[in-house]
C-alpha cells in the first residue's frame, strides 16, 4: 500500500484573505480606517496570542481590536468587539485555492489544516474552500498558538506523518515557516505580500497557490531523495 502523503496548511492568510478581513471589520465600526489600523492590529494579534495562549481566537481578536483602537484613540463599543470573530466565516477565500487543493488532491495528497482559531470558526471557513478536508488540528485543541511546535506535533503524533511524506504550505514567516524550519518539515513559503525576509527560509516560494502541486511534488522528491 502507498504511504499516505500530507500537506498541511495555514488557513487564514494563506488560503482565506485574513488582511482583508480584518481591514474591512475595522472599516464596518471606523469607515475609512480599515487599512490604516490593520498593521496596527496585525502587531497586536500575536503579542495577545503569546500573552494569552489558552485564549480563544475570538477573544484574541476582541482583545487585538480593543488594542489598536485604544492606539488610535477610537471609540470601540463593548457591543462591537465581536465584530472579527462574528464575520471571519465570510471572509474571502483567495480565488485560485479551491482549483489548486482539487488538483492537489488528485495528484494524491491528503490535505490538513494547521491553524490558530477556534474549531467553530475552521468549520465555518471549511465549507468555502470549494475542496475537501482531512483533517484540521487547531489552536483550541492544543491550547496555543503557532509559531509554538504544538500544532505541528500534534498532527506528526496523531498521523504519524514523517518528513519524507510531509510538506508544510503557508504564507506566515513568524507563524508557520519558522517554527517549520525549526522542525525540519519540508516547506512551502507562499509569499503574498512579497516580503523581503530571507526566502531561503523555505524549500520554496510561490507568490500564490498557483503551481502548487508541481511545488509539493518538488520539494517532497527532495526530502525524500
Amino acid at each position: 500500500m502507498t504511504a499516505i502523503r500530507w500537506a498541511t496548511f495555514d488557513c487564514f492568510g494563506t488560503l482565506v484573505d485574513w488582511r482583508h478581513g480584518i481591514a474591512n471589520g475595522i472599516d464596518l465600526l471606523f469607515p475609512g480606517q480599515g487599512t490604516t489600523l490593520l498593521e496596527v492590529y496585525n502587531g497586536h494579534e500575536p503579542a495577545v496570542q503569546t500573552e494569552f495562549p489558552g485564549m480563544r481566537y475570538r477573544d484574541v481578536m476582541a482583545e487585538a481590536l480593543r488594542r489598536t483602537a485604544r492606539d488610535a484613540q477610537l471609540d470601540l463599543r463593548e457591543v462591537d468587539e465581536g465584530v472579527l470573530g462574528d464575520t471571519i466565516p465570510y471572509w474571502p477565500v483567495f480565488p485560485e485555492v479551491a482549483a489548486s487543493l482539487t488538483e492537489l488532491r488528485a495528484a494524491g495528497w491528503r490535505i490538513a489544516l494547521l491553524t490558530n482559531c477556534d474549531q467553530d470558526i475552521i468549520g465555518e471557513t471549511q465549507r468555502r474552500l470549494g475542496a475537501p478536508v482531512d483533517t484540521v488540528v487547531t489552536a483550541e485543541m492544543v491550547g496555543s498558538y503557532k509559531p509554538n511546535h504544538n500544532h505541528f506535533t500534534r498532527f506528526e503524533e496523531s498521523f504519524g506523518a514523517t518528513r519524507d511524506r510531509w510538506v508544510h504550505v503557508a504564507q506566515s514567516y513568524f507563524h508557520d515557516m519558522e517554527p517549520a524550519k525549526a522542525l525540519d518539515v519540508p516547506r512551502v513559503w507562499i509569499n503574498r505580500q512579497a516580503d523581503e525576509r530571507d526566502p531561503s527560509i523555505a524549500d520554496a516560494v510561490l507568490p500564490d497557490l498557483r503551481g502548487l502541486t508541481a511545488t509539493v511534488e518538488t520539494v517532497n522528491g527532495k526530502a525524500r531523495s
